[in-house]
């Protein structure tokens, strides 16, 4: 028995090792398509913020369908939380943007307990349901609430100060990518450590199996409640990134089509891979701006086959492919 047991720490640790290689190789190519984008496409760069908005968006359902294996299409209700607490308190004279980002990710989070309150209390298809009618309550409340949310105009001309009081927010919107770019990177990594953490294990093994969960002593609801927390800050900073950057916060950042897309967007990269958020939002997003651009009246029958392409040659998402062109290569090496 001691030698098997040296055995797998043996085994365990340059497999360690290889995972912690490739976490760094896939922040540096975070960091070097980044740089690319701003150098490339410096014509595009609210596109390329609109992107990293709504990744963080698609990180935050990750979380909750891919780590928790709890069913949700209401996530935009906590991206639109955080756009419009950033917005309504621009509009009543907080202007500096770390602070606007702050207030975002604490109304994401406060949202995110209250839908992880209602949701837990269910189980399977009626989570589903459940989601669906949060975030129909949470768009007809910033509807009816005019007086707060401007209603149906939304909340126009924020007035945001320069970050740091040194770099303003341009037409061009440079300061604006290069903050939300530094923004996702911060929170990848922290997404990494917490779903390495302990904790992230016990979400893991309560999607797997809940009941011997419960069975080994450990309490499922708070465990849950707590993702849903930290879901609706990563989802809730997205929503005060997207107000910051385009200085408008509308009923759009509370849809329910948000929340369905952004589901896709996830199913595409691949669920459980905080990569696959992202190269799902990247994939979709880039595609959905370029077939749009070339034909404006079928572009969605093209991104419907892009869809099923993926879905039928990697029902695992795009992550999954990477991962099994990359072990094949390994695998000869």
């Amino acid at each position: 028995m001691q030698l098997t047991a040296q055995a797998g720490t043996v085994s365990a640790a340059p497999r360690a090792k290889s995972l912690w290689w490739r976490d760094v190789i896939g922040i540096v190519s975070i960091i070097a398509l980044g740089a690319a984008g701003y150098w490339l496409f410096p014509d595009n760069l609210a596109l390329l913020t609109r992107i990293i908005a709504v990744a963080l968006l698609v990180l935050s359902i990750d979380l909750i369908v891919g780590y928790c294996g709890v069913a949700t299409l209401g996530q935009a209700a906590l991206f639109g939380a955080g756009a419009y607490a950033a917005g309504i308190a621009c509009v009543n004279g907080v202007t500096e943007p770390m602070t606007l980002l702050a207030i975002g990710a604490a109304a994401g989070a406060a949202a995110g307990l209250v839908m992880g309150t209602i949701m837990l209390r269910a189980h399977g298809l009626a989570q589903l349901v459940l989601s669906i009618a949060i975030v129909q309550l949470f768009h007809e409340a910033a509807n009816k609430a005019s007086a707060i949310t401007g209603g149906s105009d939304g909340l126009a001309g924020l007035m945001v100060s320069p970050l740091f009081g040194i770099f303003e927010f341009d037409l061009w919107g440079k300061t604006a990518y290069i903050m939300g770019l530094a923004l996702l990177l911060i929170v990848f990594v922290a997404l990494k450590f917490i779903v390495a953490s302990p904790f992230g294990m016990l979400c893991r093994g309560i999607k797997q199996d809940p009941v011997r969960i419960r069975a080994m002593g450990a309490f499922v609801f708070p465990v849950l409640l707590k993702m849903f927390a930290i879901s609706g800050a990563v989802a809730g900073m997205g929503g005060a990134l997207a107000a910051i950057s385009t200085q408008v916060v509308g009923l759009d950042s509370v849809s329910f089509e948000l929340s369905a897309n952004a589901l896709v967007m996830l199913v595409l990269g691949g669920l459980g891979t905080l990569y696959g958020a992202l190269i799902g939002t990247v994939i979709f997003m880039g595609f959905e701006h370029v077939v749009s651009a070339i034909n404006p009246f079928h572009w969605m029958t093209m991104v419907g086959a892009l869809l099923i392409a993926v879905v039928l040659a990697a029902p695992g998402g795009l992550s999954s492919l990477v991962e099994k062109v990359s072990g094949s290569r390994g695998g000869k090496a």
